[in-house]
Protein backbone atom coordinates (compact mmCIF):
# COMPACT_ATOMS: atom_id res chain seq x y z
CA UNK A 1 0.00 0.00 0.00
CA UNK A 2 1.29 3.46 -0.87
CA UNK A 3 0.54 6.63 1.04
CA UNK A 4 0.76 10.21 -0.20
CA UNK A 5 3.19 12.55 1.46
CA UNK A 6 3.14 16.37 1.52
CA UNK A 7 5.36 18.01 -1.05
CA UNK A 8 8.65 19.19 0.43
CA UNK A 9 8.89 22.84 1.45
CA UNK A 10 11.31 25.23 -0.18
CA UNK A 11 13.60 24.94 2.82
CA UNK A 12 13.63 21.14 2.59
CA UNK A 13 14.35 21.35 -1.12
CA UNK A 14 17.23 23.72 -0.46
CA UNK A 15 18.72 21.41 2.12
CA UNK A 16 18.44 18.53 -0.35
CA UNK A 17 20.11 20.60 -3.05
CA UNK A 18 22.92 21.65 -0.75
CA UNK A 19 23.68 18.01 0.01
CA UNK A 20 24.05 17.05 -3.65
CA UNK A 21 27.47 16.79 -5.24
CA UNK A 22 28.56 19.73 -7.40
CA UNK A 23 27.41 19.39 -11.17
CA UNK A 24 -11.12 53.16 -16.67
CA UNK A 25 -11.23 52.39 -13.17
CA UNK A 26 -11.87 53.76 -9.67
CA UNK A 27 -9.18 52.84 -7.22
CA UNK A 28 -10.34 50.67 -4.34
CA UNK A 29 -8.46 49.44 -1.30
CA UNK A 30 -4.68 49.38 -1.56
CA UNK A 31 -2.74 46.32 -0.39
CA UNK A 32 -2.35 46.32 3.35
CA UNK A 33 -4.45 49.40 4.09
CA UNK A 34 -8.02 49.34 5.36
CA UNK A 35 -9.87 52.18 3.64
CA UNK A 36 -13.50 53.19 4.06
CA UNK A 37 -15.94 50.86 5.79
CA UNK A 38 -16.65 47.87 3.59
CA UNK A 39 -20.00 47.80 1.79
CA UNK A 40 -21.58 46.20 -1.22
CA UNK A 41 -20.96 48.13 -4.46
CA UNK A 42 -23.44 50.94 -5.06
CA UNK A 43 -25.73 50.96 -8.07
CA UNK A 44 -23.90 51.38 -11.35
CA UNK A 45 -20.68 49.94 -9.96
CA UNK A 46 -19.17 46.55 -9.25
CA UNK A 47 -16.39 45.02 -7.20
CA UNK A 48 -13.42 43.55 -9.05
CA UNK A 49 -10.69 41.37 -7.59
CA UNK A 50 -7.57 40.68 -9.69
CA UNK A 51 -4.88 38.05 -9.17
CA UNK A 52 -1.70 37.49 -11.21
CA UNK A 53 -0.47 33.99 -10.32
CA UNK A 54 2.32 32.00 -11.86
CA UNK A 55 1.41 28.53 -13.04
CA UNK A 56 1.94 25.32 -11.13
CA UNK A 57 3.35 23.94 -14.38
CA UNK A 58 5.40 26.99 -15.42
CA UNK A 59 7.17 29.65 -13.33
CA UNK A 60 8.25 31.57 -16.41
CA UNK A 61 5.00 33.45 -16.96
CA UNK A 62 1.88 34.69 -15.16
CA UNK A 63 -1.82 34.67 -16.02
CA UNK A 64 -4.41 37.27 -15.05
CA UNK A 65 -7.71 36.26 -13.44
CA UNK A 66 -10.53 38.43 -12.16
CA UNK A 67 -13.59 37.91 -9.98
CA UNK A 68 -16.49 39.98 -8.66
CA UNK A 69 -16.80 38.01 -5.42
CA UNK A 70 -13.24 36.86 -4.54
CA UNK A 71 -14.35 33.25 -5.06
CA UNK A 72 -15.19 32.64 -8.71
CA UNK A 73 -12.03 33.74 -10.57
CA UNK A 74 -12.05 33.59 -14.36
CA UNK A 75 -9.11 33.78 -16.74
CA UNK A 76 -8.92 37.09 -18.61
CA UNK A 77 -5.39 36.86 -20.05
CA UNK A 78 -3.17 33.79 -20.33
CA UNK A 79 0.60 34.30 -20.35
CA UNK A 80 0.04 38.00 -19.67
CA UNK A 81 3.64 38.70 -18.73
CA UNK A 82 6.88 36.85 -19.32
CA UNK A 83 9.99 38.66 -18.04
CA UNK A 84 12.81 39.16 -20.55
CA UNK A 85 15.12 36.99 -18.42
CA UNK A 86 14.93 34.73 -15.40
CA UNK A 87 11.63 33.56 -13.88
CA UNK A 88 8.53 35.06 -12.28
CA UNK A 89 7.21 33.62 -9.02
CA UNK A 90 5.19 34.93 -6.06
CA UNK A 91 3.90 37.99 -7.92
CA UNK A 92 2.31 40.76 -5.83
CA UNK A 93 0.11 43.38 -7.52
CA UNK A 94 -1.28 46.79 -6.60
CA UNK A 95 -2.55 49.92 -8.32
CA UNK A 96 -0.51 53.05 -7.71
CA UNK A 97 -1.71 56.65 -7.54
CA UNK A 98 -0.34 57.22 -11.05
CA UNK A 99 -3.07 54.91 -12.38
CA UNK A 100 -0.72 52.05 -13.29
CA UNK A 101 -0.70 48.55 -11.87
CA UNK A 102 2.64 47.30 -10.59
CA UNK A 103 4.02 43.82 -10.10
CA UNK A 104 6.91 42.82 -7.90
CA UNK A 105 8.08 39.22 -7.93
CA UNK A 106 10.72 36.60 -7.22
CA UNK A 107 13.14 36.42 -10.16
CA UNK A 108 14.63 32.93 -9.82
CA UNK A 109 13.57 29.39 -9.01
CA UNK A 110 14.16 27.94 -5.55
CA UNK A 111 17.31 26.17 -6.74
CA UNK A 112 19.21 29.34 -7.66
CA UNK A 113 20.84 32.17 -5.79
CA UNK A 114 18.38 35.05 -6.16
CA UNK A 115 19.54 38.47 -4.99
CA UNK A 116 17.05 40.51 -7.04
CA UNK A 117 13.32 41.16 -7.13
CA UNK A 118 11.60 42.14 -10.38
CA UNK A 119 9.24 44.97 -11.25
CA UNK A 120 6.76 45.37 -14.11
CA UNK A 121 3.97 47.83 -14.94
CA UNK A 122 0.62 47.79 -16.74
CA UNK A 123 -2.08 50.33 -17.60
CA UNK A 124 -4.85 47.71 -17.85
CA UNK A 125 -3.72 44.68 -15.75
CA UNK A 126 -3.49 42.63 -18.98
CA UNK A 127 -0.43 43.84 -20.93
CA UNK A 128 2.70 44.24 -18.80
CA UNK A 129 6.02 45.98 -19.42
CA UNK A 130 9.23 44.98 -17.68
CA UNK A 131 10.71 47.80 -15.61
CA UNK A 132 13.83 46.53 -13.85
CA UNK A 133 15.37 43.95 -11.54
CA UNK A 134 16.39 45.41 -8.20
CA UNK A 135 19.28 43.98 -6.19
CA UNK A 136 18.18 43.95 -2.55
CA UNK A 137 21.07 45.47 -0.54
CA UNK A 138 21.20 42.98 2.33
CA UNK A 139 24.75 42.03 3.32
CA UNK A 140 25.76 38.54 2.17
CA UNK A 141 22.35 38.06 0.55
CA UNK A 142 21.66 34.59 -0.81
CA UNK A 143 17.97 34.73 -1.73
CA UNK A 144 15.30 37.45 -1.89
CA UNK A 145 11.87 35.86 -2.21
CA UNK A 146 8.15 36.62 -2.15
CA UNK A 147 8.09 40.44 -2.22
CA UNK A 148 4.74 41.89 -1.10
CA UNK A 149 3.40 45.40 -1.64
CA UNK A 150 2.20 47.37 1.37
CA UNK A 151 0.72 50.88 1.21
CA UNK A 152 0.51 52.66 4.55
CA UNK A 153 -2.06 55.18 5.78
CA UNK A 154 0.13 58.11 4.73
CA UNK A 155 0.31 56.78 1.14
CA UNK A 156 3.90 55.59 1.45
CA UNK A 157 4.65 52.52 -0.67
CA UNK A 158 6.64 49.61 0.74
CA UNK A 159 7.78 46.14 -0.25
CA UNK A 160 8.16 43.40 2.36
CA UNK A 161 10.62 40.80 1.09
CA UNK A 162 11.85 37.53 2.61
CA UNK A 163 15.65 37.30 2.59
CA UNK A 164 18.27 34.72 3.53
CA UNK A 165 22.02 35.14 3.75
CA UNK A 166 24.94 33.00 2.64
CA UNK A 167 25.71 31.75 6.13
CA UNK A 168 22.36 29.89 6.13
CA UNK A 169 20.63 30.17 2.79
CA UNK A 170 17.40 28.51 3.91
CA UNK A 171 16.71 30.64 7.01
CA UNK A 172 14.57 33.58 5.87
CA UNK A 173 13.37 36.70 7.64
CA UNK A 174 11.26 39.65 6.45
CA UNK A 175 12.79 42.97 5.45
CA UNK A 176 11.03 46.26 4.73
CA UNK A 177 11.87 48.48 1.75
CA UNK A 178 10.28 51.93 1.36
CA UNK A 179 9.95 53.69 -1.99
CA UNK A 180 11.75 57.03 -1.95
CA UNK A 181 10.21 58.34 -5.18
CA UNK A 182 6.79 58.16 -6.78
CA UNK A 183 8.08 56.23 -9.80
CA UNK A 184 9.03 53.32 -7.50
CA UNK A 185 12.59 53.14 -8.81
CA UNK A 186 14.47 54.08 -5.62
CA UNK A 187 14.27 52.37 -2.26
CA UNK A 188 15.39 52.98 1.29
CA UNK A 189 17.92 50.61 2.89
CA UNK A 190 16.22 47.38 3.99
CA UNK A 191 15.13 47.11 7.62
CA UNK A 192 14.34 43.78 9.27
CA UNK A 193 10.81 43.55 10.68
CA UNK A 194 11.46 43.43 14.43
CA UNK A 195 9.86 40.63 16.43
CA UNK A 196 9.12 38.19 13.63
CA UNK A 197 12.66 36.89 13.48
CA UNK A 198 14.40 34.28 11.38
CA UNK A 199 12.91 31.18 9.83
CA UNK A 200 9.78 33.05 8.70
CA UNK A 201 8.87 33.56 5.06
CA UNK A 202 6.02 34.98 2.96
CA UNK A 203 5.12 37.74 5.42
CA UNK A 204 1.93 39.61 4.49
CA UNK A 205 0.77 42.67 6.45
CA UNK A 206 -2.56 44.49 6.65
CA UNK A 207 -3.42 47.49 8.80
CA UNK A 208 -6.68 48.16 10.64
CA UNK A 209 -6.86 51.40 12.58
CA UNK A 210 -3.47 51.82 14.23
CA UNK A 211 -2.60 48.11 14.34
CA UNK A 212 -0.48 46.19 11.83
CA UNK A 213 -1.40 42.52 11.43
CA UNK A 214 1.22 40.17 10.00
CA UNK A 215 0.56 36.69 8.60
CA UNK A 216 3.82 34.79 8.15
CA UNK A 217 4.85 31.20 7.54
CA UNK A 218 7.02 29.47 10.11
CA UNK A 219 9.36 27.33 8.00
CA UNK A 220 9.98 24.84 10.79
CA UNK A 221 6.36 24.03 11.68
CA UNK A 222 4.93 24.80 8.17
CA UNK A 223 2.06 26.76 9.80
CA UNK A 224 1.01 30.32 9.03
CA UNK A 225 1.42 32.39 12.21
CA UNK A 226 -0.16 35.68 13.27
CA UNK A 227 1.51 38.73 14.81
CA UNK A 228 0.60 42.35 15.59
CA UNK A 229 2.49 45.60 16.02
CA UNK A 230 1.88 49.31 16.54
CA UNK A 231 4.42 50.22 13.83
CA UNK A 232 4.99 48.74 10.39
CA UNK A 233 8.62 47.91 11.16
CA UNK A 234 7.63 46.40 14.50
CA UNK A 235 8.31 45.18 17.08
CA UNK A 236 5.74 42.47 16.30
CA UNK A 237 4.35 40.06 18.87
CA UNK A 238 3.56 36.61 17.49
CA UNK A 239 0.42 35.54 19.36
CA UNK A 240 -0.96 32.67 17.27
CA UNK A 241 1.15 29.65 16.38
CA UNK A 242 0.64 26.04 15.34
CA UNK A 243 -2.71 25.21 13.77
CA UNK A 244 -4.39 28.14 15.55
CA UNK A 245 -6.79 28.93 12.66
CA UNK A 246 -7.52 25.38 11.52
CA UNK A 247 -5.80 25.87 8.16
CA UNK A 248 -3.47 22.91 8.53
CA UNK A 249 0.25 22.65 7.83
CA UNK A 250 2.30 22.94 4.64
CA UNK A 251 0.64 26.28 3.86
CA UNK A 252 2.41 29.36 2.49
CA UNK A 253 1.95 32.57 0.54
CA UNK A 254 -0.83 34.17 2.64
CA UNK A 255 -2.72 37.08 1.09
CA UNK A 256 -5.46 38.92 3.00
CA UNK A 257 -8.24 41.14 1.60
CA UNK A 258 -11.44 42.65 3.00
CA UNK A 259 -14.69 41.54 1.38
CA UNK A 260 -17.75 43.65 0.59
CA UNK A 261 -19.54 42.59 3.79
CA UNK A 262 -16.60 43.62 6.00
CA UNK A 263 -15.29 40.10 6.58
CA UNK A 264 -11.63 39.32 5.91
CA UNK A 265 -10.52 36.60 3.53
CA UNK A 266 -7.14 34.91 3.50
CA UNK A 267 -5.87 33.01 0.47
CA UNK A 268 -2.95 30.62 0.81
CA UNK A 269 -1.06 28.08 -1.24
CA UNK A 270 -1.50 24.54 0.09
CA UNK A 271 1.67 23.30 -1.57
CA UNK A 272 1.60 20.09 0.48
CA UNK A 273 -1.56 18.84 -1.24
CA UNK A 274 -1.56 20.89 -4.46
CA UNK A 275 -4.64 22.89 -3.45
CA UNK A 276 -5.20 26.65 -3.23
CA UNK A 277 -7.38 27.62 -0.26
CA UNK A 278 -9.40 30.48 1.13
CA UNK A 279 -10.83 31.07 4.61
CA UNK A 280 -12.90 33.92 6.12
CA UNK A 281 -12.90 35.77 9.43
CA UNK A 282 -15.90 37.76 10.66
CA UNK A 283 -14.46 38.75 14.04
CA UNK A 284 -11.26 40.64 13.33
CA UNK A 285 -8.91 37.68 12.71
CA UNK A 286 -9.79 35.81 15.92
CA UNK A 287 -11.48 32.82 14.27
CA UNK A 288 -11.62 31.57 10.70
CA UNK A 289 -13.94 29.43 8.63
CA UNK A 290 -12.99 25.94 7.51
CA UNK A 291 -10.69 26.40 4.51
CA UNK A 292 -12.16 25.61 1.10
CA UNK A 293 -10.45 24.94 -2.20
CA UNK A 294 -10.62 28.00 -4.44
CA UNK A 295 -12.65 26.92 -7.49
CA UNK A 296 -11.31 27.28 -11.05
CA UNK A 297 -7.71 28.11 -10.12
CA UNK A 298 -6.89 25.57 -7.40
CA UNK A 299 -4.27 23.18 -8.73
CA UNK A 300 -3.35 25.61 -11.51
CA UNK A 301 -2.36 28.87 -9.85
CA UNK A 302 0.48 29.37 -7.39
CA UNK A 303 1.33 32.07 -4.83
CA UNK A 304 -0.50 35.32 -5.60
CA UNK A 305 -1.85 38.46 -3.95
CA UNK A 306 -5.13 40.22 -4.65
CA UNK A 307 -6.01 43.77 -5.65
CA UNK A 308 -9.59 44.89 -4.97
CA UNK A 309 -11.23 47.75 -6.84
CA UNK A 310 -14.62 49.32 -7.42
CA UNK A 311 -15.28 49.69 -11.14
CA UNK A 312 -18.09 51.08 -13.25
CA UNK A 313 -20.86 48.82 -14.50
CA UNK A 314 -22.40 46.05 -12.47
CA UNK A 315 -25.88 44.54 -12.58
CA UNK A 316 -28.99 46.68 -12.75
CA UNK A 317 -31.67 45.95 -10.16
CA UNK A 318 -34.05 48.79 -9.28
CA UNK A 319 -35.24 49.11 -5.67
CA UNK A 320 -38.83 49.82 -4.71
CA UNK A 321 -40.10 47.92 -7.73
CA UNK A 322 -42.08 44.67 -7.74
CA UNK A 323 -40.57 42.04 -10.04
CA UNK A 324 -40.78 38.40 -10.95
CA UNK A 325 -37.53 36.45 -11.30
CA UNK A 326 -37.10 34.07 -14.21
CA UNK A 327 -34.46 31.38 -14.35
CA UNK A 328 -31.74 32.18 -16.89
CA UNK A 329 -31.41 28.57 -18.04
CA UNK A 330 -35.03 27.41 -17.55
CA UNK A 331 -36.97 30.34 -19.05
CA UNK A 332 -40.45 29.03 -18.19
CA UNK A 333 -39.63 28.74 -14.49
CA UNK A 334 -39.89 31.53 -11.91
CA UNK A 335 -39.33 32.12 -8.23
CA UNK A 336 -42.48 31.20 -6.33
CA UNK A 337 -43.21 31.15 -2.61
CA UNK A 338 -45.02 27.96 -1.63
CA UNK A 339 -48.13 28.73 0.47
CA UNK A 340 -47.88 25.78 2.84
CA UNK A 341 -44.19 26.02 3.68
CA UNK A 342 -43.10 29.58 2.72
CA UNK A 343 -40.18 27.92 0.89
CA UNK A 344 -38.96 29.37 -2.40
CA UNK A 345 -39.22 27.02 -5.39
CA UNK A 346 -38.86 27.36 -9.17
CA UNK A 347 -42.01 25.99 -10.82
CA UNK A 348 -43.29 26.67 -14.34
CA UNK A 349 -45.47 29.80 -14.33
CA UNK A 350 -47.59 30.85 -17.32
CA UNK A 351 -50.34 33.29 -18.08
CA UNK A 352 -52.82 30.54 -17.18
CA UNK A 353 -51.64 30.49 -13.56
CA UNK A 354 -54.11 31.45 -10.85
CA UNK A 355 -54.07 34.90 -9.27
CA UNK A 356 -52.67 33.36 -6.08
CA UNK A 357 -49.83 31.68 -7.99
CA UNK A 358 -48.99 34.91 -9.79
CA UNK A 359 -48.97 36.82 -6.50
CA UNK A 360 -46.69 34.19 -4.99
CA UNK A 361 -44.33 34.73 -7.93
CA UNK A 362 -44.03 38.51 -7.47
CA UNK A 363 -41.63 40.22 -5.05
CA UNK A 364 -40.68 43.77 -4.13
CA UNK A 365 -36.98 44.62 -4.37
CA UNK A 366 -35.86 46.77 -1.42
CA UNK A 367 -32.61 48.00 0.11
CA UNK A 368 -30.71 45.27 1.91
CA UNK A 369 -31.61 44.98 5.59
CA UNK A 370 -27.92 44.61 6.52
CA UNK A 371 -26.44 46.88 3.81
CA UNK A 372 -28.44 49.49 1.91
CA UNK A 373 -26.25 49.01 -1.18
CA UNK A 374 -27.28 45.36 -1.29
CA UNK A 375 -30.79 43.92 -1.72
CA UNK A 376 -33.61 42.24 0.14
CA UNK A 377 -36.81 40.76 -1.33
CA UNK A 378 -40.25 41.11 0.24
CA UNK A 379 -43.42 39.20 -0.52
CA UNK A 380 -46.95 40.67 -0.62
CA UNK A 381 -47.47 39.95 3.09
CA UNK A 382 -44.30 41.79 4.13
CA UNK A 383 -42.16 38.74 4.81
CA UNK A 384 -38.56 38.65 3.58
CA UNK A 385 -36.62 36.09 1.59
CA UNK A 386 -33.85 34.71 3.76
CA UNK A 387 -31.76 31.55 3.92
CA UNK A 388 -32.35 29.14 6.76
CA UNK A 389 -30.48 25.85 6.73
CA UNK A 390 -29.24 27.13 3.34
CA UNK A 391 -32.79 26.91 1.97
CA UNK A 392 -34.57 29.98 0.60
CA UNK A 393 -37.75 30.81 2.48
CA UNK A 394 -39.89 33.78 3.59
CA UNK A 395 -40.12 34.84 7.23
CA UNK A 396 -41.23 37.89 9.17
CA UNK A 397 -38.37 40.20 10.11
CA UNK A 398 -37.58 39.57 13.78
CA UNK A 399 -35.30 42.61 14.00
CA UNK A 400 -32.12 40.68 14.76
CA UNK A 401 -28.77 41.20 13.12
CA UNK A 402 -28.74 37.56 12.09
CA UNK A 403 -32.05 37.88 10.27
CA UNK A 404 -30.91 41.08 8.52
CA UNK A 405 -27.79 39.33 7.21
CA UNK A 406 -29.68 36.17 6.25
CA UNK A 407 -32.11 38.30 4.24
CA UNK A 408 -29.50 40.43 2.45
CA UNK A 409 -27.94 39.58 -0.92
CA UNK A 410 -25.25 41.28 -2.99
CA UNK A 411 -26.06 41.54 -6.70
CA UNK A 412 -23.38 40.22 -9.04
CA UNK A 413 -23.48 40.10 -12.84
CA UNK A 414 -25.32 37.03 -14.11
CA UNK A 415 -24.39 34.49 -16.77
CA UNK A 416 -26.66 35.98 -19.48
CA UNK A 417 -27.42 39.56 -20.44
CA UNK A 418 -29.66 41.37 -17.98
CA UNK A 419 -29.46 38.64 -15.35
CA UNK A 420 -28.21 38.88 -11.79
CA UNK A 421 -26.60 36.48 -9.37
CA UNK A 422 -27.42 36.99 -5.70
CA UNK A 423 -24.57 36.32 -3.28
CA UNK A 424 -25.39 35.68 0.36
CA UNK A 425 -24.29 38.64 2.48
CA UNK A 426 -23.13 36.58 5.44
CA UNK A 427 -21.84 33.58 3.48
CA UNK A 428 -19.50 35.11 0.89
CA UNK A 429 -19.12 32.97 -2.23
CA UNK A 430 -22.52 31.32 -1.65
CA UNK A 431 -25.30 32.09 -4.12
CA UNK A 432 -29.01 31.66 -4.37
CA UNK A 433 -29.36 28.93 -6.99
CA UNK A 434 -31.90 26.35 -8.10
CA UNK A 435 -31.26 22.68 -7.48
CA UNK A 436 -34.04 20.22 -8.16
CA UNK A 437 -36.17 23.31 -8.84
CA UNK A 438 -35.77 24.41 -5.24
CA UNK A 439 -33.99 27.66 -4.31
CA UNK A 440 -31.11 27.27 -1.89
CA UNK A 441 -27.84 28.99 -1.02
CA UNK A 442 -24.81 26.98 -2.20
CA UNK A 443 -21.10 27.71 -2.46
CA UNK A 444 -19.92 28.52 -5.96
CA UNK A 445 -18.01 25.69 -7.61
CA UNK A 446 -16.63 27.77 -10.50
CA UNK A 447 -18.53 25.92 -13.24
CA UNK A 448 -20.61 27.45 -16.01
CA UNK A 449 -23.55 25.29 -14.92
CA UNK A 450 -23.47 26.79 -11.43
CA UNK A 451 -23.30 30.31 -12.86
CA UNK A 452 -26.35 29.58 -15.00
CA UNK A 453 -28.26 27.90 -12.16
CA UNK A 454 -27.62 30.98 -10.00
CA UNK A 455 -28.60 33.56 -12.66
CA UNK A 456 -32.06 35.11 -12.73
CA UNK A 457 -33.67 37.79 -14.88
CA UNK A 458 -35.78 40.44 -13.11
CA UNK A 459 -38.85 40.82 -15.35
CA UNK A 460 -42.28 42.44 -15.21
CA UNK A 461 -44.13 41.11 -12.19
CA UNK A 462 -46.87 38.54 -12.69
CA UNK A 463 -48.96 40.48 -10.18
Amino acid sequence: MTTSRPAPSRRTLLRTLAALPASAVVLGELPGLLGAAAAAPAGGSATRYTIVPFLDSDDGTVDVYQSDDATDFRLVRAAAYTPPANRIRDASVFRHTDGYYYLTYTTHTWQDVSTTIGFARSSDRLAWTFLYDYTVPVANLSRAWAPEWFVDADGSVHVIVSCSTTDDEWIFMPYLLKATNTSLTAWSPPVALSGIGGNHIDTFVVRTGSTYHAFTKNETTKYIEYATAARLAGPYTISRTGDWAGWGSYREGPSVIQLDNGAWRIFFDGYGDGTYYYSDSHDGFATWSTPKALPSVSGTARHFTVVKETVSGGPSLAKGVTRSFRSANHPTRYWQEQPSTALLDLPVVTGAATSAEKQASSFTVVAGLADANAFSFRDASGKYLRHYGFRGRFDANDGTTTFAKDATFIARTGAVGGSVRLESYNYPGHYLRHYGYQLRVDVCDGTDLFRQDSSFLPVTAWA
